[in-house]
């Protein structure tokens, strides 16, 4: 080993990433593998579905105290980015006690299991927060969540903030994008498929989001952790979309059939979780103190056509 690379390895920072086997998980050990200055460790539930090498994996159950305490207490990582969680709105809602093991006790143990070494800890959170009375918000925008998913998030936010670690939050907006091995679909391939298959959809007008391609999202966690950068910080796209906006750019980008997509509003959806109705982000810290410049909606649908090409070949 040459002295450059003998101290590239020495300065290397050991980052810990929950839920690797997710969309936002995979996206950030392929692009911080691309990097030469973090040593990773990835933890997840069961086997490792990345077919990459480069790092190391830990079958870890972030809801199982003891094997928190002891999986951190091995790695002492420099840095945590915490991803994992329950995120289907609506299963969220219909079982809340799983929701609050998987939400904010596991982001509790991680926590706890923190404190003898004290990482840098990035925790991921949501825009359904907040109420949805009004949006774009900015990072100083008072919480008042209207489901019980959004309940455990803000729960787990404030624990991150009493933790006594140096700490970060990214709050993100309406994640897609696609990986090997997911079943979850997203709103770009739901119009597509349906429109490819003739099919009339139906799309809400009255909510507006700011959707958020998943690579963009791993990127702007990365970006804290690089700078070391601590307090709230909203990670999302930049356009300020209702679905139904989303569906008919997804559709022009696509040559498909915009006649089959029909505007709707949400009092016609009957949803286990209410859901906020206008939130959306204002990224202009993200942009000014981290460097972070997501894709506009209609990049990020360009990225995913390559991604469905590369997925079918």
């Amino acid at each position: 080993m040459n002295l450059d690379t003998d101290w590239m390895m020495k300065n290397r920072q050991r980052i810990f990433i929950t839920g690797v086997n997710g969309l936002l998980g995979q996206k950030l050990i392929h692009r911080l593998l691309e990097k030469d200055n973090f040593e990773i460790i990835g933890s997840g539930r069961g086997p490792c579905r990345l077919k990459e090498g480069g790092f190391e994996y830990v079958s870890l159950d972030i809801e199982d105290e003891e094997a928190v305490k002891q999986t951190l207490e091995k790695y002492k990582p420099d840095i945590i980015i915490h991803g994992a969680a329950m995120t289907h709105v609506d299963v969220c809602e219909q079982n809340q006690e799983e929701c609050y093991r998987a939400n904010v006790l596991a982001t509790k143990y991680l926590l706890e299991a923190s404190q003898s070494f004290k990482p840098h800890f990035i925790f991921v959170s949501t825009d359904f927060i907040f109420s949805g009375e009004k949006g774009p918000l900015t990072e100083e925008e008072s919480p008042a969540p209207v489901n019980y998913y959004g309940q455990t998030k803000l729960e787990a936010e404030e624990l991150v903030k009493q933790s006594g670690l140096k700490w970060a939050i990214a709050r993100t907006v309406l994640v897609f994008g696609i990986s090997p091995g997911l079943s979850r679909t997203n709103i770009v391939l739901w119009v597509k498929e349906s429109l490819e298959n003739g099919k009339t959809i139906q799309v809400v007008n009255d909510q507006y989001r700011t959707p958020t391609l998943a690579e963009d999202l791993a990127e702007g966690c990365i970006l804290i952790a690089e700078k070391g950068a601590e307090g709230v910080f909203n990670i999302s796209g930049p356009d300020f979309l209702t679905p139904f906006q989303m569906a008919m750019q997804t559709a022009d980008f696509f040559g498909l059939d915009k006649s089959l997509i029909q505007e709707s509003d949400s009092t016609r959806f009957v949803q286990p979780a209410k859901r906020p109705l206008r939130t959306g982000f204002i990224i202009e810290k993200a942009r000014k103190e981290l460097g972070f410049e997501p894709k506009t909606f209609r990049a990020a649908i360009g990225i995913l056509a390559k991604q469905i090409i590369l997925a079918s070949s």
